[in-house]
C-alpha cells in the first residue's frame, strides 16, 4: 500500500503539489510567529511563554464580614469542605480561613475536564442543607482560570499630555473609577475571565453609633441596623385610576445621599420621631483593607486582567490593549492649581506580551538559524544542488505542518513545545538525506538505471524504484525514533504538563518529515531530475550567477554567501 501510494504521487504530480500549497497555506494560517499572512486568514497556534503546569483546580470563596478566623473555620471551612469531599474526580481539597472570608481550594484528577468540575461545584453549593451555613452567607466560585491567568496588570494615573506624571487624584477617586468604569470595559475585552481591582480606597456610608444615646433613647444596635436597611428601598403599592386613566403608584426610597442615612427614622417617642442623625455619626468612609498596590515607593490604584481557561494568552493581551484605546476617551480629567490638565491614564506595569514575544523571537531565530546551517551543511556534503533543494525543502514544510497539527490538538506554542522541533531537526534530515542520495545512486548506476531488457528506465521509473527500496526502511526507523517517545506522553501532573508538549511537537516533526520524503520528495524529484540538455555554455552562466549572488552577499555582510 505504501509503495502504490508512492507511485500514484509520482504519476499524478499535480496532486502532489495541491498538497504541498495546502500544507503550506494551512502551516502559514496556523503559524505563532506572527507573520503577515496577506490575503490569507490568520488562525494561529495559542502562544504563551511557559507551560501551564498547575494543577486542576477551582477555587470556592465565601464572605462572612466581622468574623474571626476561628469562626470561619468552624461555621463555613469546615462545613463546605465536609460536604464538597463526596464530589466525584476529588484529588484533595485545600482550606484557608481568614478574617472575614474563607477559601476553599479544590484539587481535581488531571483527566477531569476543567468545564465539568466548575459544573459540578455549582451543582453541589445550590442544593446544600438548610442551616449549614449561617444566614447572609452565600458561597461562590473563582474565575475560571488557571495559576498562569494573570496575563496584564495596569494602574490609573494622572498624566499630562507629555507622559508625564502630574498626580491631582485621590486613592478614593481613582478606586471609584476603576471599580466603574475601566473594570466593565475591560472585562467586556474577549477572552477575559475576570478584571479585579487593587490598591486605593473602596467608598461606602459609615454609620458611627454613640452607645450612650442609644441607651438614653432605649434604642439597641439591632434597630438602627434595621432602620437604615429599611429605608434604602422602592416600595410598588396599588394602582389609581382618575379620568379613565392608571396611574402607577410606588414609594421612591434608595439612598443617594448621607441625609436620605442622617433622616431614617429608627422609632418614635411620645410622637416624635428618633432618626440615625439622632444616635450616630453618618459619613463617607473607606471599607476596611487588607492590602495595598505600591508602584516605586508610591500608593496607587490599578487592577489585574486573568485570562479564561484555555484562550490564546497573545490574543487576550491583544483584545485588552484594543478595549484600553477605546475607553481611554472616556477617562476624565482634571485642571490643577498650577494650570496643568492631569488626564487620566492606564499605565501598564506587567504585560506578559514582551515576555512572549522575547520566547517566540529566541525560538523563531534558533529555528531559522539551525535550518539554515542544516541546508549549508547538506549542500556542502550531499555536492547536488537539486537534492540540496530536495532536502532543504523538507524542513520548513515539516515546520509548517507541525504548527498545523498544534492547532488541530490544542497544544500551545511555549518555549518548550517550540523546543521539539527544534530537537527533531537533526533527525527530519536525515530522512531526506538517505531517500535524496539513493535517488542519485539510481541515477548513475548503470545497472540500476536498465531493467532486465536492457531497456533504460524513465525518470518516473528510477524514482520509484530509489524511494521503495528505502521506504521500509526509512518508515521503521522513523517509527522507532517516534515509539522511543512514547513513554513520555504517559507522565503524569507538573511533568507531564511540561514535557508532554515538548514529545508531541518532536513526535509530529518526525510524522511530518516522514510524509515529506515518502510522498511529496518523490514527485517533486522525478520533476527535477528529469533529463535535460544543458549547452556547456549555459552551464557557464549559471555558475556565474551563483558566484555572483555569492560575492554580494558577502558585501552586504551576509557570510553564508562566502561559503556558499
Amino acid at each position: 500500500m505504501l509503495n502504490n501510494s508512492i507511485k500514484f504521487l509520482i504519476e499524478n504530480k499535480l496532486v502532489a503539489i495541491l498538497l504541498l500549497v495546502l500544507f503550506v497555506c494551512w502551516g502559514i494560517v496556523s503559524t505563532p510567529f506572527n507573520w503577515n499572512t496577506g490575503i490569507l486568514p490568520s488562525n494561529p497556534v495559542a502562544v504563551d511563554a511557559i507551560p501551564d503546569i498547575g494543577e486542576n483546580q477551582q477555587i470556592v470563596f465565601s464572605k462572612w464580614e466581622g468574623r474571626s478566623p476561628q469562626d470561619i473555620e468552624n461555621q463555613i471551612t469546615y462545613p463546605l469542605t465536609t460536604t464538597l469531599l463526596g464530589m466525584p474526580g476529588v484529588k484533595t481539597i485545600r482550606s484557608s480561613s481568614m478574617f472575614g472570608f474563607s477559601s476553599i481550594y479544590i484539587i481535581f484528577e488531571e483527566n477531569v475536564e476543567f468545564y465539568w468540575t466548575r459544573s459540578r461545584i455549582l451543582e453541589k453549593l445550590n442544593s446544600l442543607p438548610s442551616g449549614l451555613l449561617p444566614d447572609g452567607v452565600n458561597p461562590t466560585l473563582g474565575p475560571d482560570a488557571t495559576g498562569l491567568g494573570q496575563i496584564y496588570w495596569y494602574t490609573l494615573e494622572g498624566r499630562d499630555k507629555d507622559g508625564n506624571v502630574t498626580g491631582g487624584w485621590d486613592l478614593q477617586e481613582l478606586r471609584s473609577i476603576q471599580d466603574y468604569y475601566v473594570k466593565y470595559g475591560l472585562a467586556s475585552a474577549g477572552g477575559v475571565s475576570e478584571v479585579a481591582s487593587i490598591g486605593g480606597y473602596v467608598q461606602e456610608y459609615q454609620i458611627d453609633v454613640e452607645p450612650e444615646k442609644m441607651r438614653q433613647y432605649g434604642i439597641g444596635l439591632g434597630d438602627v441596623v434595621k432602620a437604615v436597611k429599611e429605608s434604602n428601598q422602592d416600595i410598588g403599592v396599588q394602582t389609581l385610576e382618575m379620568n379613565q386613566a392608571e396611574y402607577l403608584v410606588r414609594g421612591l426610597g434608595y439612598v443617594k445621599s448621607i441625609a436620605d442615612i442622617e433622616n431614617a427614622v429608627v422609632t418614635s417617642k411620645d410622637f416624635v420621631s428618633i432618626r440615625v442623625k439622632d444616635v450616630a455619626n453618618v459619613h463617607l468612609g473607606p471599607q476596611t483593607r487588607r492590602g495595598i498596590l505600591d508602584k516605586e515607593g508610591a500608593e496607587v490604584v490599578g487592577g489585574v486582567v486573568v485570562a479564561r481557561y484555555g484562550a490564546n494568552p497573545l490574543e487576550v493581551i491583544n483584545n485588552v490593549k484594543e478595549q484600553i484605546v477605546e475607553i481611554s476617551s472616556g477617562l476624565p480629567s482634571k485642571i490643577l492649581k498650577d494650570g496643568r490638565t492631569s488626564q487620566l491614564t492606564i499605565v501598564p506595569f506587567y504585560d506578559r506580551t514582551e515576555l512572549i514575544q522575547e520566547t517566540l523571537h529566541t525560538l523563531d531565530e534558533a529555528l531559522t538559524l539551525e535550518i539554515l546551517i542544516t541546508i549549508l551543511v547538506i549542500i556542502v556534503m550531499v555536492y547536488n544542488l537539486r537534492a540540496s533543494i530536495l532536502i532543504s525543502g523538507l524542513l520548513p514544510v515539516a515546520v509548517l505542518m507541525v504548527f498545523i497539527a498544534m492547532k488541530l490538538f490544542n497544544v500551545d506554542a511555549n518555549i518548550v513545545a517550540l523546543s521539539g522541533i527544534a530537537i527533531a531537526i537533526g533527525t527530519m534530515v536525515d530522512v531526506g538525506v538517505i531517500l535524496a542520495e539513493n535517488m542519485i545512486r539510481h541515477q548513475e548506476d548503470d545497472k540500476l538505471r536498465l531493467n532486465a531488457n536492457g531497456e533504460e528506465y524513465t525518470t518516473n521509473e528510477i524514482i520509484y524504484n530509489a524511494t521503495s527500496e528505502v521506504s521500509g526502511a526509512i518508515l521503521t526507523a522513523v517509527l522507532t525514533t517516534i515509539i522511543s517517545f512514547l513513554p513520555v506522553f504517559t507522565m503524569i501532573g507538573a511533568e507531564g504538563k511540561l514535557f508532554r508538549p515538548l514529545a508531541f511537537t518532536k513526535t509530529m516533526a518526525l510524522t511530518a518529515s516522514l510524509i515529506i520524503a515518502l510522498f511529496l520528495i518523490p514527485p517533486i524529484a522525478a520533476f527535477l531530475f528529469r533529463k535535460r540538455n544543458i549547452k556547456k555554455g549555459t552551464a557557464y552562466i549559471v555558475n556565474g550567477l551563483f558566484v555572483i549572488l555569492g560575492i554580494t552577499a558577502v558585501i552586504y555582510g551576509f557570510w553564508l554567501g562566502l561559503l556558499l
